[in-house]
């Protein structure tokens, strides 16, 4: 199943997608990967839907991604007498170590690491910033807070600190269950929510030890300061708008996502926009048409995927969201600016091999015109570095390790496949043309690139650009 377009589509599964024949549907609407969303999925489910999404892959015959969404600390005010409070603006509000039900002046927090580490002048936002206080005072035990904005509280609210960064890690007791869980179904991607600080990422890079690919969700102040570090160790971003746009200004959030965007797409990761793409097909059969040019704007800007949430895990159109974000995406592609707009934002080479032979693979491939750029990738470094570049020609991904086929899933630009290990340059060459011709991306008579990395089986050795002629039987032609 060929894509008319290279950016990917991630999608969430839910209640209203949690059947093999909608998973099927889902993918054959465009969905190239798949995301469970842990916060809301229990291990069996979790393990049902791998199920299913690993018998819908083996029908395809194309590898499908997983990304398994950790919950990340939720951190939530105690309960109120009668269940809520009424507060009034510059009235003192007060969060404390004390578990009896709050009023109208003060309420349990039973998060001992915010009470030591909010400082004076630090902003606290309930309820996804309906309340606003700021601490006025602190003494380790009770934090006493300005009411700025907002007159109401009820139990259990969450609480956001855009201005505050906590000693504890980002992985909580049920993050650390649920990461096990899913590494034992080898899932391809795991999801870090409420990501700080590149430390946040050791202890899930520890207990992961490879089995699965690391995706930080940058979604707090905290963390896009600290922007270039977290990048640096993780295997991929998702700029988690939601949260994002909670905890700083709204109007900041679309220059955020430029900055995380282009960021990633200089260090060579892969980056996924997500969150109210296609809000309001939830319960409508067609989108908005600001949402239409959100979608548009990521499309253009280079994000490698694009990803829905509750559009298609719980709303009423799930098949209908993957298909309109297909033909935007299609769309997109098409419009005769793209290619300038992306060639504009290609960032510079760096100088390694990999980057000068994807670098050259690009420039000789458009110059020639060649049908697809076949590309050979055991671990997925020559599939990264080839796909930064951005080229306007096709690329056909080839791996002998199904797993490392199934987490470039998400990558711009890669028709992933999966295939046996090359014997020698002569049967690489030959494998990527019957390849290239099978999946009609080439056909007799046209040229193509191959890259790889020699000797064979060298992880991350990209050195090897070689042109090839495809014969009448789809074989490589002298």
């Amino acid at each position: 199943m060929r894509r008319n377009r290279r950016v990917k589509i991630l999608a969430t599964l839910g209640p209203a997608s949690s059947s093999e024949e909608m998973i099927r549907k889902l993918h054959e609407a465009g969905a190239d990967a798949f995301r469970i969303n842990m916060s809301h999925a229990d291990h069996d489910t979790m393990r049902e839907l791998v199920r299913r999404i690993r018998k819908v892959e083996s029908d395809i015959g194309l590898p499908i991604g997983i990304l398994a969404d950790l919950q990340g600390p939720k951190l939530r005010v105690g309960s109120f007498t009668g269940g809520k409070a009424e507060l009034t603006a510059e009235q003192e509000f007060t969060l404390d170590d004390s578990q009896q039900e709050g009023d109208s002046t003060r309420v349990f927090l039973p998060h001992p690491e915010i009470l030591e580490a909010v400082e004076v002048g630090h902003r606290l936002l309930i309820d996804d910033g309906r309340l606003q206080l700021v601490c006025t005072e602190t003494d380790k035990r009770r934090i006493k807070c300005r009411v700025v904005a907002g007159n109401k509280i009820s139990d259990r609210k969450g609480v956001s600190l855009p201005d505050t960064t906590l000693a504890t890690g980002a992985l909580t007791d049920k993050d650390r269950r649920d990461l096990d869980a899913v590494l034992l179904e080898n899932v391809d991607w795991v999801g870090l929510s409420f990501i700080q600080r590149p430390e946040d990422l050791a202890e899930a890079r520890k207990v992961s030890r490879g089995r699965a690919f690391l995706m930080s969700k940058i979604e707090k102040p905290q963390a896009v300061e600290r922007l270039e570090e977290i990048i640096d160790l993780s295997d991929a971003v998702m700029v988690a708008r939601g949260d994002l746009g909670v905890e700083m200004p709204l109007e900041a959030v679309p220059g955020i996502q430029k900055r995380i965007t282009r960021a990633a797409r200089r260090a060579g990761k892969p980056v996924v926009v997500a969150t109210q793409m296609l809000e309001s097909m939830i319960s409508a059969p067609v989108p908005t048409r600001a949402e239409v040019s959100d979608v548009s704007t990521a499309v253009y800007e280079g994000a490698d995927a694009v990803m829905l949430s509750a559009e298609s895990a719980a709303g009423q159109y799930p098949v209908e969201a993957v298909a309109t974000m297909d033909r935007i995406a299609v769309q997109v592609e098409k419009d005769p600016f793209y290619p300038g707009i992306i060639f504009a934002q290609r960032p510079a080479p760096e100088a390694t091999g990999a980057d000068a032979v994807s670098l050259a693979a690009r420039q000789m491939a458009e110059t020639l015109g060649v049908a697809v750029i076949v590309t050979y990738t055991a671990t997925g470094t020559t599939g990264l570095r080839t796909a930064r570049e951005r080229p306007n020609i096709p690329i056909l991904a080839l791996s002998p390790v199904v797993e490392t086929a199934r987490r470039l899933s998400i990558v711009w630009g890669l028709h992933c496949a999966v295939t046996e290990d090359a014997q020698n340059l002569d049967d690489m060459v030959d494998r990527a043309c019957r390849i290239a011709v099978e999946q009609r991306y080439a056909k007799a008579g046209q040229r193509l690139i191959v890259t790889a990395g020699v000797p064979l089986r060298t992880p991350g050795a990209t050195n090897m650009l070689r042109i090839a002629y495809i014969g009448s039987d789809g074989l490589s032609a002298v």
